[in-house]
């Protein structure tokens, strides 16, 4: 059996669709926090593409339960090996839980979640005004961890690339 030298094609489309579509959506958050003027525009951008990224976390979960990723250099040092590892599963687990949460947010505060004009989905949690009361400032701190673990994310693929130069970076960045 031939070791996996690439993640395979879909794979490497949900992860760059998702990077973008991740970086979109924090630059659109962090604008809803700062302007009043716009912050209904960028609101009906940001539910639906949470909602997005939910739904492409969930098929990038299922393609890699099919298809493992490529294995990381042997000679990777193990704190190093540990802390890809890590950061992959908190980065999957930030990319499910950010938009459920937003979504039982806004549950809570008996706020429409709109997918479109007219097209709305059911609440996830009652109104609770208490519940709400929590999990918006949750929802912002659970931004930044995103923001710096996509930022620690990036380091580790540059440094993949321009110091150790081995396979990491290329197994993402290109196919086979």
């Amino acid at each position: 059996m031939s070791r996996v030298r690439h993640f395979n094609v879909l794979a490497r489309l949900l992860h760059w669709s998702m990077a973008i579509a991740i970086l979109a959506m924090l630059f659109v958050g962090a604008a809803m926090v700062v302007s009043l003027r716009h912050h209904d525009q960028l609101l009906d951008l940001h539910r639906p593409l949470g909602l997005l990224i939910l739904l492409l976390a969930v098929l990038r979960l299922i393609n890699r339960w099919r298809h493992p990723p490529p294995p990381l250099p042997a000679d990777l040092p193990r704190l190093q090996a540990w802390a890809a590892t890590a950061s992959h599963w908190l980065l999957y687990a930030l990319m499910l839980a950010m938009p459920l949460i937003g979504w039982a947010m806004l549950s809570a505060g008996a706020y429409p979640v709109t997918l479109v004009d007219g097209v709305n989905l059911p609440a996830i949690l009652p109104h609770d005004p208490v519940l709400y009361g929590i999990l918006r400032p949750l929802h912002g701190v659970l931004a930044y961890l995103l923001f710096f673990t996509i930022v620690a994310h990036l380091g580790a693929a540059l440094y993949h690339a321009w110091v150790r130069r081995d396979e990491v970076f290329s197994q993402m960045a290109k196919g086979d």
